[in-house]
């Protein structure tokens, strides 16, 4: 039912269009990027129906694409327009992310702005705004404030992005029941339905390209669906009733964003996405604080613990206090407690209307827990699941923020578990409606719940969230989010998550920003038919590959007590990063990434392998000249394998050089991860 509602979006655009104005005469522009490799031509068809069209090295990536938008209650807005007064300009500056996966980032662009003017009587205007990069290019619609339309009720946009070239694609399909949480399809692109962004293509030259989109505000996040051939149209996700966007003007669409690379570590390595968001807008950040954490968590995904109350009950003060102590000693951050609040017994699934988020079990006592924490210098990482319910959530949202406040909590996971298109949301008409994850109410809802927060020093890691796309740059406590299929999927997952995921991750739902993967395992055997799919050297290497700034250590303490010498790196490995670099990489096989840390002279490096096994050449080039390094390796065993024998891991250490080239041997399903010591 939820994808037939996606598909009859499509099917209701009018098949014929109704008679035009006659068209102005074609007038075009170009930008190029700074580098002149990609070129952007803008122009219009013999209808006056803008287009555009993408080409890098003078080969063609984008055929002529078309422009506009479907309205619910006046002409759409696609013909009879004229391209006039273009302007151009150039920007170059280099900004400091706050946190990241690089302390430094250039934001250099050549942009291009046209006004697009009907021939009509109305006279309706609007900009196009092209930003083109080295990396890629962005484009949005600018809506100026006008009489001949003061409001925009949009039903669909009429984006179009036309391959020019065969590809393989890796996608996951929209506007299915389980959100973001997939496992991608690799396939032609002839045989793409329906898909959410980011999409990953690589064309027949080699050439990759991500199609997603940046500044996901206020608006309807937008998904692909193919037409025909190789031809892609935006498909906003549906509204409360038949209008996707309400808007008045003057306001802007997100930007629509296509990263470009050589390869697939190139296109890995992008910053395009943050580029095209608006610099920080909360001032000094220091309060947000990248970290790792525990948690009371995988004991209930492995079915010994309950988020309800009762004789099983998780967040116990005896439990959370061991958690607490644990983190203290082997240096974490953080302890996340989840089913600490009244109404996870009963059909909390359902409605969220139970929940209340300031009432605790009477078995967790908050205000100890948090001064206990504080005593051993962690902090008690906060929890509300919703349900998707926003609307309940908001009427307790502020209450729930000043709680936390008062006892010191300072990071918040959220969670809005629920099928696709169940949240709840306040309609304009001040009733309940059921939305969509990723529509415009949702997308409101999210940045409500972000700024909120930021109002009381409190980051904000959303679970089962809206997509990510780079909002973390002018809202830095977006700290996290998950938006993917987790590790949680390889602790009851019906299939889990196949050795293939995690490269598969790197060059999709990563190319928009860090995500609360939970790695670490080291308990093989779960109630996964396949277990977690990994090697213990894989899992290590998580922690450098998936990149985020709250890292979990996810498993059960006993686990981590057990095996001291693999749970070092875990303890060692930072989570803030002063330089990333991306050796090498093809989308759902292999990847090795190399990252420095932010607050000491050392790098890290982790390379994960799909089901096959691997050997990779990793020169460390990116090591400081002239200087030695003490690498220590943790690294698949002669005999390690995803199936049989996913615990036999090697530990040893070798004095390594800038000029030294390492042979990485990774295990079917493994991986390996090192440590660099600066001497």
């Amino acid at each position: 039912m939820l994808l037939r509602l996606f598909a009859l979006a499509v099917l209701a655009l009018p098949l014929a269009a109704p008679a035009a104005q006659p068209a102005p005469k074609a007038a075009s522009a170009r930008v190029t990027s700074p580098d002149g490799r990609i070129a952007v031509d803008l122009s219009s068809d013999p209808d006056g129906r803008p287009i555009y069209s993408v080409s890098r090295d003078g080969k063609a990536l984008l055929a002529p694409s078309h422009l506009g938008f479907l309205l619910a209650d006046t002409p759409k807005l696609d013909r009879a327009f004229a391209v006039t007064q273009p302007r151009t300009r150039s920007f170059d500056e280099t900004w400091e992310q706050p946190w990241g996966e690089r302390r430094q980032i250039r934001n250099h662009y050549n942009e291009l702005r046209v006004t697009l003017k009907e021939t009509a009587k109305t006279a309706r205007r609007l900009d196009l705004v092209f930003r083109v990069y080295d990396d890629g290019l962005g484009f949005r619609y600018e809506f100026p404030q006008q009489a001949s339309l003061p409001q925009l009720n949009i039903r669909e946009e009429l984006t179009e992005f036309v391959l020019a070239q065969p590809a393989t694609t890796w996608w996951i399909p929209a506007g299915e029941w389980n959100r973001e949480e997939y496992l991608y399809h690799r396939t032609p692109v002839e045989e793409v339905g329906i898909a959410q962004t980011p999409i990953t293509f690589k064309l027949a030259n080699g050439t990759h390209l991500s199609i997603h989109e940046a500044a996901l505000i206020d608006y309807s996040g937008m998904n692909l669906t193919r037409v025909e051939g190789r031809r892609f149209k935006a498909l906003l996700t549906p509204g409360l009733d038949g209008v996707k966007v309400r808007r008045q003007a003057p306001f802007n669409t997100p930007w629509r964003t296509v990263q470009i690379a050589d390869d697939a570590a190139g296109l890995a390595m992008s910053s395009l996405i943050l580029n095209l968001n608006d610099p920080n807008v909360l001032g000094d950040v220091s309060w947000v604080k990248p970290m790792k954490y525990v948690g009371v968590w995988w004991e209930m995904h492995q079915d010994l613990k309950t988020w309800s109350s009762g004789p099983r009950h998780g967040a116990t003060n005896e439990n959370v206090m061991k958690h607490i102590d644990f983190a203290a000693k082997n240096g974490f951050g953080g302890v996340l407690v989840e089913g600490w609040n009244v109404g996870w017994d009963g059909d909390w699934f359902g409605n969220g209307d139970d929940f209340s988020f300031t009432r605790s079990y009477p078995d967790f006592d908050l205000e100890k827990l948090s001064a206990y924490a504080k005593s051993k210098g962690v902090e008690i990482i906060g929890h509300h699941e919703t349900s998707a319910n926003a609307a309940h959530y908001e009427s307790q949202m502020e209450a729930a923020f000043d709680l936390y406040q008062q006892v010191g909590v300072h990071a918040v996971k959220t969670g809005y578990v629920s099928d696709a298109g169940e949240a709840k949301v306040i309609g304009a008409d001040g009733k309940r409606h059921y939305a969509w994850h990723e529509g415009q109410d949702m997308a409101r809802h999210h940045l409500k719940v972000v700024t909120e927060a930021a109002k009381r020093h409190i980051s904000i890691n959303a679970h089962e969230p809206i997509k990510d796309t780079g909002l973390r740059r002018t809202w830095p406590n977006t700290i996290d989010r998950e938006g993917a299929r987790g590790m949680e999927y390889s602790a009851w997952g019906n299939p889990g998550n196949p050795p293939e995921h995690e490269a598969n991750l790197v060059f999709t739902r990563l190319l928009a920003g860090p995500m609360d993967y939970t790695p670490g395992i080291f308990g093989m055997k779960t109630r996964a038919p396949d277990g977690v799919a990994t090697t213990w050297a894989k899992q290590l290497a998580l922690y450098v590959v998936i990149y985020s700034p709250l890292q979990m250590a996810a498993d059960l303490l006993e686990n981590y007590e057990a095996n001291p010498r693999p749970f070092q790196f875990i303890k060692d490995v930072p989570v803030d990063w002063e330089d990333t670099r991306v050796l090498n990489g093809e989308v759902g096989d292999y990847v090795t990434i190399a990252r420095k840390d932010r607050h000491s002279d050392n790098w890290y490096l982790g390379a994960v392998s799909d089901e096959e096994a691997r050997t990779l050449k990793a020169p460390l080039a990116f090591l400081d000249k002239g200087r030695k390094y003490t690498a220590q390796i943790y690294r698949d065993g002669d005999k390690a394998n995803w199936k049989t024998a996913r615990e036999d891991i090697v530990i040893e250490e070798r004095e390594v050089t800038s000029a030294d080239t390492l042979t990485l041997k990774l295990a079917p399903g493994g991986g390996q991860a090192i440590r660099f010591i600066a001497r």
